[in-house]
């Protein structure tokens, strides 16, 4: 797999991007803990074809949350999310009903349905652009949903409370720094590579819910291991060993592996 190598669509359809995006991180193989065309990771309710049929349902959706943010660009930024909300959770639903209830893209969808709607917006679009549009989007986004909101806590804010991780809302927030630090020290060539920079420093919600603050260190430090001492099929082939009998899944990465590959194919 040679990430930016393979065929994609035109540079600034960001829609369509978006939804190769999609295809590219499911074809990864070997994807330590995820679903790949090797095995189903530490997932148990999932497997290949449901993903294949999850990112059919998706699709139609990119190009509207793009649509939708043309229709507003006038806005300001900071009133979008509640317009933008409604669509996602309509996306959701499509993607509920073909996986049978089952979450294959949650995260997927929020993070490229806000990169397609504010690609809408902006009037140059580049990743510095679509990166800072949808920080602005989502101003205050961590301080409204984690911090100050009381009742029971979600798993993401208890997270937020225990360890002060603020998941795919504060990475939003940040207009995917995570993401534009690991594309900083890729290379270009291999999604594997990308994938491993991407593990290596998220603090990804979903090892923390499965494993622990200890779980989500654990996959932290193999990723560093391996980009420091050199990795090939049969390592990955390890590490993946390694976190499903540990039932870990690091899925907040995956979900950022498809925001970089947009990323980097537009800059």
């Amino acid at each position: 797999m040679t990430g930016l190598l393979a065929t994609k669509p035109r540079p600034l359809d960001v829609p369509a991007l978006a939804a190769e995006a999609l295809w590219q991180e499911l074809a990864l193989t070997p994807k330590p803990g995820l679903v790949d065309r090797l095995n189903n990771g530490s997932h148990r309710d999932m497997d290949h074809a449901l993903f294949v049929r999850s990112i059919m349902a998706i699709t139609p959706w990119f190009s509207r949350f793009a649509e939708l943010g043309n229709t507003h660009a006038d806005k300001p930024a900071g009133e979008q999310l509640r317009l933008l909300r409604p669509m996602g959770m309509a996306c959701e639903q499509a993607m509920y009903a073909a996986t049978n209830g089952v979450n294959t893209h949650k995260g997927g969808i929020f993070a490229l349905g806000l990169l397609c709607f504010a690609a809408g917006r902006v009037k140059n679009i580049s990743a510095e652009s679509l990166c800072c549009e949808v920080s602005n989007i989502c101003h205050g986004l961590v301080s409204r949903e984690l911090a100050e909101r009381s009742g029971q806590a979600t798993a993401g804010e208890r997270q937020f409370r225990q360890y002060g991780l603020t998941g795919a809302r504060g990475e939003a927030e940040s207009g995917f720094a995570t993401v534009r630090k690991a594309l900083g020290q890729w290379n270009g060539h291999s999604l594997h590579g990308l994938l491993l920079r991407l593990m290596a420093i998220n603090q990804d919600s979903n090892l923390v819910s499965r494993g622990g603050i200890e779980g989500l260190g654990y996959v932290q430090d193999y990723a560093r291991e391996l980009l420091a001492d050199g990795w090939d099929g049969e390592a990955l082939r390890r590490m993946d060993n390694a976190l499903i009998e540990r039932n870990l899944s690091p899925g907040g990465s995956a979900d950022l592996l498809s925001v970089g590959w947009v990323l980097a194919a537009i800059k």
